[in-house]
């Protein structure tokens, strides 16, 4: 278990430590409906965390992670390899795309509404952006396969896929459970931080995901020439 713990991790902070769903829920929070749009938001990203995480669990498990000797398997390796590349294409995409200094950050044309959405709307959100997001499908794979390859039982399996959600949702928990405690003193550094994370939201990307690439390749390869 806590060798999966420890592969799970920085594939949870990749899932975390992702601007787009942080500015979207301080935007929700600075709005008139605030607090159910911003609760509708929150189940969304951890509902569809959960869903497509024990999905590709339950897909890893039926292809089964291990050979007979307990070794991960030849083209789990290249699956690994794979994923990791494509983080790594994602990360130089993010840094081509960030803006130059002292240019607007360009935020995508949805955001533009997202004052106006219901809690059922902010939910559907939510969901989408945790559970269709490519970057998010990436790091749940791996976190699939990491769970496989554990050879836990299903109790295991749970509590991984639990760890996992709870570190991947707490930079929106965070926020939605820090303004329902106290909204009129949180709506300055709220927006402090959104204004901040507009502005840098691709450097901080191609930084995580470099590193998240990195780490995936090198399990790859390890696999490969092991």
């Amino acid at each position: 278990m806590g060798e999966v713990i420890g592969d799970l991790l920085p594939l949870a902070v990749g899932v975390a430590i992702s601007p787009i769903p942080i500015i979207a829920v301080i935007l929700m929070l600075l709005a008139p409906r605030a607090r159910d749009a911003g609760l509708g938001f929150l189940g969304g990203w951890v509902a569809g965390i959960v869903v497509a995480t024990t999905v590709l669990v339950v897909i890893a498990n039926a292809i089964g992670m291990t050979d007979t000797s307990g070794q991960p398997k030849t083209p789990v390796s290249w699956i690994k390899l794979l994923l990791g590349v494509l983080v790594l294409t994602l990360a130089a995409k993010q840094w081509t795309a960030r803006p130059g200094p002292g240019a607007p950050a360009e935020l995508p044309a949805w955001m533009k509404a997202i004052d106006r959405l219901t809690p059922v709307r902010s939910a559907s959100l939510g969901v989408l952006l945790s559970a269709v997001n490519p970057k998010n499908l990436v790091m749940c794979a791996a976190a699939g396969i990491a769970i496989a390859q554990g050879e836990l039982s299903i109790g295991g399996e749970v509590v991984a896929v639990a760890v996992f959600t709870v570190i991947a949702a707490c930079t929106v928990a965070i926020p939605v459970a820090v303004y329902v405690t106290d909204a009129e003193r949180m709506r300055g550094p709220l927006d402090s931080l959104r204004a901040w994370l507009e502005q840098n939201n691709g450097t901080v990307m191609f930084v995580l995901l470099l590193v998240i690439g990195v780490v995936l390749v090198g399990k790859g390869l390890s696999g490969l020439i092991g």
